[in-house]
Protein backbone atom coordinates (compact mmCIF):
# COMPACT_ATOMS: atom_id res chain seq x y z
CA UNK A 1 0.00 0.00 0.00
CA UNK A 2 1.65 3.77 -1.07
CA UNK A 3 1.57 5.92 1.53
CA UNK A 4 -1.44 7.94 0.48
CA UNK A 5 -3.80 4.92 0.91
CA UNK A 6 -2.35 4.39 4.32
CA UNK A 7 -2.56 7.82 5.35
CA UNK A 8 -5.84 8.16 4.83
CA UNK A 9 -6.73 4.69 5.79
CA UNK A 10 -5.18 5.81 9.02
CA UNK A 11 -6.93 9.20 9.28
CA UNK A 12 -10.42 7.39 8.89
CA UNK A 13 -9.41 4.29 11.34
CA UNK A 14 -7.92 6.75 14.11
CA UNK A 15 -10.58 10.03 13.37
CA UNK A 16 -14.18 7.51 14.26
CA UNK A 17 -12.44 6.41 17.52
CA UNK A 18 -11.35 9.41 18.57
CA UNK A 19 -14.16 11.37 18.11
CA UNK A 20 -16.37 9.07 19.57
CA UNK A 21 -13.97 9.06 22.80
CA UNK A 22 -13.43 13.43 22.95
CA UNK A 23 -17.01 14.43 22.00
CA UNK A 24 -18.90 11.92 23.26
CA UNK A 25 -19.25 12.47 26.98
CA UNK A 26 -20.72 15.98 25.44
CA UNK A 27 -23.79 14.16 24.24
CA UNK A 28 -24.24 11.20 26.47
CA UNK A 29 -26.94 11.37 29.09
CA UNK A 30 -26.81 8.57 32.04
CA UNK A 31 -30.93 7.49 31.86
CA UNK A 32 -32.18 5.15 34.12
CA UNK A 33 -31.49 1.55 34.61
CA UNK A 34 -33.02 -1.94 32.95
CA UNK A 35 -32.46 -5.33 32.88
CA UNK A 36 -29.32 -6.67 31.89
CA UNK A 37 -28.27 -8.25 28.38
CA UNK A 38 -31.14 -6.88 26.61
CA UNK A 39 -31.25 -5.59 23.14
CA UNK A 40 -33.00 -2.88 21.92
CA UNK A 41 -35.16 -1.77 18.82
CA UNK A 42 -31.98 -1.06 16.37
CA UNK A 43 -28.54 -2.80 16.51
CA UNK A 44 -26.85 -0.10 18.64
CA UNK A 45 -29.53 -0.09 21.04
CA UNK A 46 -29.18 -2.66 24.55
CA UNK A 47 -28.12 -3.32 27.83
CA UNK A 48 -25.20 -3.89 29.24
CA UNK A 49 -24.23 -6.05 33.06
CA UNK A 50 -25.79 -3.71 35.02
CA UNK A 51 -28.78 -2.70 32.76
CA UNK A 52 -27.28 0.66 31.14
CA UNK A 53 -27.71 1.76 27.63
CA UNK A 54 -24.70 0.17 25.78
CA UNK A 55 -24.43 2.98 23.56
CA UNK A 56 -24.48 5.90 26.27
CA UNK A 57 -21.23 3.70 27.72
CA UNK A 58 -19.59 3.71 24.63
CA UNK A 59 -19.44 7.58 24.17
CA UNK A 60 -18.61 7.76 28.11
CA UNK A 61 -16.24 5.13 27.88
CA UNK A 62 -12.96 6.43 25.39
CA UNK A 63 -11.66 9.73 26.76
CA UNK A 64 -9.29 8.31 29.74
CA UNK A 65 -8.19 5.85 27.42
CA UNK A 66 -7.19 8.12 25.17
CA UNK A 67 -5.57 10.78 27.21
CA UNK A 68 -3.58 8.42 29.67
CA UNK A 69 -2.05 6.74 26.27
CA UNK A 70 -1.32 10.02 24.39
CA UNK A 71 0.08 11.58 27.66
CA UNK A 72 2.37 8.35 28.13
CA UNK A 73 3.49 8.82 24.82
CA UNK A 74 4.48 12.16 25.00
CA UNK A 75 6.34 11.84 28.39
CA UNK A 76 7.84 8.92 26.66
CA UNK A 77 9.24 10.88 24.20
CA UNK A 78 10.48 13.77 26.37
CA UNK A 79 12.64 11.55 28.24
CA UNK A 80 14.18 9.34 25.80
CA UNK A 81 15.12 11.48 23.24
CA UNK A 82 17.24 14.00 25.43
CA UNK A 83 18.92 10.29 27.39
CA UNK A 84 19.21 8.72 23.72
CA UNK A 85 20.83 11.77 22.03
CA UNK A 86 23.01 12.56 24.43
CA UNK A 87 24.98 9.33 25.07
CA UNK A 88 24.65 9.06 21.08
CA UNK A 89 26.65 12.25 20.77
CA UNK A 90 29.12 12.05 24.18
CA UNK A 91 32.97 11.86 23.07
CA UNK A 92 33.38 9.85 26.15
CA UNK A 93 32.47 5.98 26.51
CA UNK A 94 31.79 6.79 30.59
CA UNK A 95 28.77 8.74 30.13
CA UNK A 96 27.31 6.35 27.05
CA UNK A 97 27.64 3.29 29.58
CA UNK A 98 26.26 5.18 32.43
CA UNK A 99 23.62 6.72 30.33
CA UNK A 100 22.48 3.19 28.97
CA UNK A 101 23.30 0.38 31.63
CA UNK A 102 20.72 1.17 33.90
CA UNK A 103 17.91 0.74 31.31
CA UNK A 104 18.76 -3.31 31.02
CA UNK A 105 17.67 -2.85 34.70
CA UNK A 106 14.33 -1.78 33.45
CA UNK A 107 13.91 -3.89 30.75
CA UNK A 108 14.18 -7.15 32.98
CA UNK A 109 11.62 -5.67 35.09
CA UNK A 110 7.59 -7.39 34.45
CA UNK A 111 6.19 -4.52 33.04
CA UNK A 112 2.66 -5.91 33.47
CA UNK A 113 3.27 -6.88 37.07
CA UNK A 114 4.32 -3.70 38.30
CA UNK A 115 1.83 -1.70 36.51
CA UNK A 116 -0.33 -3.56 38.13
CA UNK A 117 1.05 -2.95 41.30
CA UNK A 118 1.68 0.52 40.81
CA UNK A 119 -1.84 1.40 39.97
CA UNK A 120 -3.30 -0.63 42.76
CA UNK A 121 -1.70 1.05 45.45
CA UNK A 122 -1.92 4.80 43.68
CA UNK A 123 -5.96 3.73 43.24
CA UNK A 124 -5.66 4.02 39.45
CA UNK A 125 -4.56 7.50 39.49
CA UNK A 126 -4.49 8.76 35.54
CA UNK A 127 -1.18 10.96 36.53
CA UNK A 128 0.51 7.86 37.89
CA UNK A 129 -0.55 5.69 35.42
CA UNK A 130 0.79 7.75 32.43
CA UNK A 131 4.05 8.06 34.14
CA UNK A 132 4.29 4.44 34.88
CA UNK A 133 2.88 3.25 30.95
CA UNK A 134 6.05 5.71 30.43
CA UNK A 135 8.61 4.18 32.16
CA UNK A 136 7.73 0.59 31.24
CA UNK A 137 8.04 1.94 27.74
CA UNK A 138 11.41 4.29 27.90
CA UNK A 139 13.82 1.73 27.87
CA UNK A 140 12.87 0.37 24.18
CA UNK A 141 12.50 4.30 22.88
CA UNK A 142 16.25 5.11 24.61
CA UNK A 143 18.32 2.44 23.13
CA UNK A 144 16.45 2.58 19.76
CA UNK A 145 16.46 6.59 19.47
CA UNK A 146 20.52 6.23 20.94
CA UNK A 147 21.12 3.64 18.22
CA UNK A 148 19.67 5.49 15.32
CA UNK A 149 21.12 8.92 16.60
CA UNK A 150 25.05 7.07 16.69
CA UNK A 151 24.64 6.32 13.20
CA UNK A 152 23.93 9.36 12.10
CA UNK A 153 26.49 11.40 14.53
CA UNK A 154 29.23 9.66 13.07
CA UNK A 155 28.12 10.81 9.18
CA UNK A 156 30.28 13.13 7.18
CA UNK A 157 27.35 15.68 7.22
CA UNK A 158 27.80 15.57 10.83
CA UNK A 159 31.32 15.61 10.68
CA UNK A 160 31.11 18.48 8.44
CA UNK A 161 29.34 21.03 10.67
CA UNK A 162 31.68 19.87 13.49
CA UNK A 163 34.62 21.86 11.51
CA UNK A 164 32.81 24.09 10.43
CA UNK A 165 32.20 24.96 14.02
CA UNK A 166 28.49 24.90 13.66
CA UNK A 167 26.94 25.05 17.05
CA UNK A 168 25.18 22.46 19.25
CA UNK A 169 21.56 23.15 18.34
CA UNK A 170 22.65 23.63 14.68
CA UNK A 171 24.26 20.34 14.82
CA UNK A 172 21.87 18.21 17.51
CA UNK A 173 18.81 19.88 16.16
CA UNK A 174 19.26 20.98 13.01
CA UNK A 175 20.47 18.36 11.30
CA UNK A 176 20.35 15.29 14.06
CA UNK A 177 16.84 15.97 14.90
CA UNK A 178 15.13 15.99 11.87
CA UNK A 179 17.17 12.83 10.81
CA UNK A 180 15.78 11.31 13.47
CA UNK A 181 12.38 11.87 13.02
CA UNK A 182 11.26 9.12 10.60
CA UNK A 183 12.80 7.02 13.26
CA UNK A 184 10.89 8.68 16.29
CA UNK A 185 7.02 8.82 13.83
CA UNK A 186 7.30 4.89 13.40
CA UNK A 187 8.21 4.03 16.72
CA UNK A 188 5.59 6.62 17.75
CA UNK A 189 2.78 4.63 16.61
CA UNK A 190 3.92 1.38 18.44
CA UNK A 191 4.58 3.10 21.28
CA UNK A 192 0.51 4.41 21.52
CA UNK A 193 -0.42 1.15 20.82
CA UNK A 194 1.92 -0.39 22.92
CA UNK A 195 0.52 1.99 25.62
CA UNK A 196 -3.43 1.51 24.48
CA UNK A 197 -2.51 -2.28 25.33
CA UNK A 198 -0.94 -1.39 29.21
CA UNK A 199 -3.66 0.72 29.85
CA UNK A 200 -6.71 -1.33 28.03
CA UNK A 201 -4.96 -4.03 30.26
CA UNK A 202 -4.68 -3.14 33.76
CA UNK A 203 -8.64 -1.51 33.00
CA UNK A 204 -9.60 -5.50 32.19
CA UNK A 205 -8.34 -6.46 35.08
CA UNK A 206 -10.13 -4.04 36.98
CA UNK A 207 -8.40 -1.37 38.19
CA UNK A 208 -8.97 1.90 35.78
CA UNK A 209 -8.15 5.36 35.41
CA UNK A 210 -11.52 6.19 34.57
CA UNK A 211 -13.02 7.75 37.94
CA UNK A 212 -16.61 6.87 36.44
CA UNK A 213 -15.27 3.49 36.54
CA UNK A 214 -16.58 2.68 32.72
CA UNK A 215 -13.94 2.73 30.04
CA UNK A 216 -13.73 0.70 26.67
CA UNK A 217 -11.91 -2.17 28.38
CA UNK A 218 -14.04 -2.43 31.49
CA UNK A 219 -16.80 -2.64 29.01
CA UNK A 220 -15.58 -5.53 27.19
CA UNK A 221 -14.63 -7.28 30.51
CA UNK A 222 -18.12 -6.51 32.13
CA UNK A 223 -19.85 -7.38 29.60
CA UNK A 224 -18.53 -10.74 28.44
CA UNK A 225 -20.49 -12.99 29.91
CA UNK A 226 -23.60 -11.81 27.93
CA UNK A 227 -21.97 -11.84 25.16
CA UNK A 228 -24.12 -14.29 23.28
CA UNK A 229 -27.61 -12.48 24.52
CA UNK A 230 -26.07 -8.63 24.23
CA UNK A 231 -22.86 -9.14 21.81
CA UNK A 232 -22.34 -5.20 21.54
CA UNK A 233 -21.23 -4.53 24.81
CA UNK A 234 -18.60 -6.57 23.99
CA UNK A 235 -17.90 -6.13 19.86
CA UNK A 236 -18.88 -2.23 20.08
CA UNK A 237 -15.87 -1.32 22.15
CA UNK A 238 -13.16 -3.76 20.92
CA UNK A 239 -14.05 -2.35 17.53
CA UNK A 240 -13.17 1.50 18.53
CA UNK A 241 -9.65 -0.18 20.60
CA UNK A 242 -8.38 -2.18 17.85
CA UNK A 243 -9.42 1.02 14.95
CA UNK A 244 -7.40 3.42 16.96
CA UNK A 245 -4.51 1.25 17.22
CA UNK A 246 -4.53 0.16 13.85
CA UNK A 247 -5.23 3.87 12.64
CA UNK A 248 -2.44 5.78 14.98
CA UNK A 249 0.26 2.92 13.58
CA UNK A 250 -0.74 3.52 10.05
CA UNK A 251 -0.62 7.07 10.42
CA UNK A 252 2.98 7.11 12.09
CA UNK A 253 4.24 4.73 9.47
CA UNK A 254 2.38 6.90 6.58
CA UNK A 255 4.82 9.94 8.55
CA UNK A 256 7.89 7.96 8.83
CA UNK A 257 7.87 6.69 4.83
CA UNK A 258 6.75 10.74 4.17
CA UNK A 259 9.65 12.16 6.23
CA UNK A 260 12.41 9.46 5.28
CA UNK A 261 11.75 10.21 1.63
CA UNK A 262 12.00 14.23 2.46
CA UNK A 263 15.03 14.25 4.40
CA UNK A 264 17.42 11.75 2.18
CA UNK A 265 17.74 13.55 -1.11
CA UNK A 266 19.30 16.41 1.45
CA UNK A 267 21.28 14.11 3.37
CA UNK A 268 23.01 12.70 0.29
CA UNK A 269 23.70 16.32 -0.64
Amino acid sequence: MSTRPRFLLGAVLTAVPLLVAMLGPLSAEQGARGPAFTQGENWLAGTDSEGRDVLTQLLLGGRSLVLVAAAAVLLTYLIAVPWGVTAATSRRRAIDESLMRPLDLLLSLPSMLLLLLVVALTEANPFVLAATVAMLQFPDSARLIRASALHIAHTPAMEALRLQRETWWRRNLGYLGRALLPVLAADAGLRFVGAIYLIASASFLGLTADATGTDWAVMIDRNRSGIALAPWGVVLPAVMIIALAMGVNLLFDASARAAAREFSPRSSR
